[in-house]
């Protein structure tokens, strides 16, 4: 009830007139039983977008932090992501990806839309990274089919890492439902490491299509310790520059 206050009544109408985002695809996302949306990841805000645009509600996981911070803005944020449907997965430590699985296939049996990331996290530089696995394990031992989806422009509603968004009616984000896939053919194959890159690969192949975006084969977690160590290696230590001037 809360979610489709808020996607009806409070933010949805609000997104939609300000933001304009552009939705094709609908008629790709089966009107009732499990399935698994799988998008690229830009922005925070793409988890608004993507359920405003749904026409079904999608649950995904969220880091556990957010509904356990204090104060009123740890109360907020709480209080939106158990309204649109998050559910909190501890992100620490070694189970971290097997929880997030867990938490998938338990959505899935009861018949609900599951929505998550192939990369794993955001894409530092807008570009598509590799898959991670777990949308393939989820796939295999569900059954469920997979819906791809292709995120443009989000980045620009709200840049990676901030938490401000930028002036309405400048962009136009899109949201682009792809052709359901299906993996019969795999059956019973979620541990054979081999299948389970195959039907990664597939998976973000289909997102590149909708994305439009630059592919690059590297883990969006590495991208971003490499561009943190060429950030730190170009950010001169207090008094170099002085020193230089003095050369």
């Amino acid at each position: 009830m809360f979610y489709w206050t808020l996607k009806k009544i409070i933010v949805g109408p609000l997104v939609r007139t300000l933001y304009r985002p552009r939705v094709t695809g609908l008629e790709n996302v089966p009107v009732d039983g499990p399935a698994i949306i799988a998008p690229n990841h830009l922005s925070f805000c793409d988890s608004v977008f993507l359920p405003l645009a749904a026409p079904r509600q999608v649950h995904y996981v969220a880091k556990e932090e957010y509904f356990i911070g204090t104060g009123l803005k740890g109360r907020l944020m709480a209080w939106f992501f158990t309204g649109v449907g998050a559910v909190p997965v501890d992100r620490s430590g070694g189970r971290a990806s097997m929880a997030a699985i867990d938490t998938g296939m338990a959505q899935l049996k009861q018949g609900r839309l599951f929505g998550i990331y192939p990369e794993g996290t955001r894409s530092p530089d807008g570009r598509l990274h590799r898959g991670r696995t777990g949308v393939a394990h989820l796939a295999l031992a569900s059954g469920a089919p997979v819906i791809p989806v292709g995120l443009v422009n989000t980045d620009q509603v709200q840049a990676n890492g901030s938490m401000r968004w930028r002036r309405p009616f400048r962009v136009r984000p899109e949201i682009h439902f792809g052709t359901p896939l299906t993996f019969e053919r795999y059956e019973g194959m979620q541990r054979d490491r081999f299948v389970l890159r195959a039907v990664t690969d597939e998976i973000v192949s289909a997102i590149l299509d909708l994305s439009g975006q630059e592919y690059v084969d590297m883990y969006a977690t590495k991208a971003k310790l490499l561009a943190a160590k060429a950030a730190k290696t170009e950010t001169p230590k207090p008094g170099q520059d002085k020193l230089k001037d003095a050369a």
